[in-house]
């Protein structure tokens, strides 16, 4: 039996060695786990606030990099960009998708910067187009159970579109509306999983049938 308890226990660690906590949450799949491309980006403009510096769309992408630094000189020195009042921004997940976990657990992490709370509406997407809201978040760093809208494992989504909630939050100011540093699929399938799960478990299938023949044998 120690041979089975060995095999089970590197299958475990296989399936976490892409595991990091990331932003203060415990993403299973680590970096790969976040949007990865901008599709759109609509600001929603108070006279000319947000200004230029806190455009930057592409400060949305990838992990979450906020360092404190709270006024942008340039859009390359923000680590996210502002929404503006009621604005949206449409962002998509390229080598991975987001899915339910088929639990109540936290499938969506937005990561929401910044000492004014601003709420920010979620929706998510298969193909861009067709649009499922499921809910929103109250600032700062906030998750989402997909699940508790009717999605569950087998429900894959690409996009998710974020819009600022004109009734919350400051209304005026360069960096009017919520200011978006990260968005993370906690319930994500990677586009090419490594190891791939069917491949793997078809190996660890075969190990097994190769050990436990042998310790019968050699047991008797």
């Amino acid at each position: 039996m120690r041979s089975v308890f060995f095999v089970i226990l590197f299958v475990c660690f296989v399936f976490r060695l892409n595991a990091a906590v990331i932003g203060g949450v415990d993403f299973p799949q680590g970096a790969i786990s976040f949007a990865d491309e901008v599709v759109s980006y609509s600001p929603g403009f108070v006279g000319s606030n947000p200004t230029t510096p806190y455009r930057g769309s592409f400060n949305a992408i990838g992990l979450p990099d906020f360092a404190g630094a709270s006024s942008c000189p340039t859009q390359s020195d923000c680590q996210y960009v502002t929404l503006g009042d009621g604005g949206s921004i449409i962002l998509r997940f390229v080598d991975n998708q987001l899915t339910g976990s088929g639990d109540n657990g936290l499938d969506l992490w937005v990561f929401e910067i910044g000492g004014d709370v601003e709420d920010t509406f979620v929706e998510i997407s298969t193909d861009g187009l067709i649009w499922n809201p499921v809910g929103k978040v109250f600032g700062s760093t906030a998750g989402v159970d997909i699940d508790a809208f009717g999605f569950g494992l087998g429900s894959m989504f690409s996009y998710v579109r974020l819009i600022d909630d004109t009734n919350e939050g400051d209304q005026n100011g360069v960096t009017v509306g919520a200011d978006i540093d990260a968005v993370g699929a906690i319930s994500t399938v990677a586009s090419n999983p490594v190891p791939e799960p069917a491949s793997f478990a078809l190996f660890v299938t075969g190990l097994l049938a190769v050990i436990l023949p042998r310790r019968k044998r050699s047991g008797r």
